[in-house]
């Protein structure tokens, strides 16, 4: 296993929305062991295939606190089950170091996603989950969470990263 590079807001491939794996073999196997280890080096709880500049529908995730229930989603999509009940969650990304910001997103959702041999599964996640599924499906089709932000703060987010390179 490697530690990959993670894309930091602006980098304009952060935009790029992920292509379906429709292969699923050693290299899928792989990628998400990498992205595993990148993930927990930078202590995060989840990330998605284009922030480390690979523009396939993979998301890695542990939520768990002693960081030992590793997932892997392939090809991931979700339906709103009820815009009804909100969860307001302080958000952090690991492609906007630093940051963490308050982002309102549902909290009843209908998970599809395939496993890494390819089988599909569905469930209805609940709590950090659920927020943490919506934020990492949101890198794959090249949305960040400084998209929720007002034009002011993420322009502010943005002068400081770019201070840091």
């Amino acid at each position: 296993m490697s530690v990959m590079k993670i894309l930091t807001f602006p980098d304009p491939r952060l935009r790029t929305v992920a292509a379906p794996v429709e292969k699923f073999d050693k290299s899928l196997k792989k990628l998400t062991d990498d992205m595993l280890e990148t993930m927990y080096s930078e202590n995060g709880i989840g990330l998605a295939a284009t922030q480390v500049n690979v523009h396939k529908r993979v998301i890695v995730m542990d939520i768990s606190e002693e960081r030992n229930e590793p997932r892997v989603f392939i090809n991931p999509e979700f339906e709103i089950k009820s815009n009804k009940s909100l969860y307001t969650f302080s958000e952090g990304c690991l492609s906007v170091p630093g940051f963490n910001e308050e982002i309102t997103r549902p909290d009843q959702i209908i998970l599809k996603w395939q496993n890494l041999d390819g089988d599909n599964l569905e469930d209805e996640p609940e709590g950090l989950l659920t927020v943490c599924i919506q934020h990492e499906i949101d890198h794959l089709e090249g949305k960040l969470m400084v998209d929720y932000l007002s034009t002011l703060k993420r322009d502010r987010i943005r002068n400081k990263l770019n201070k840091r390179i």
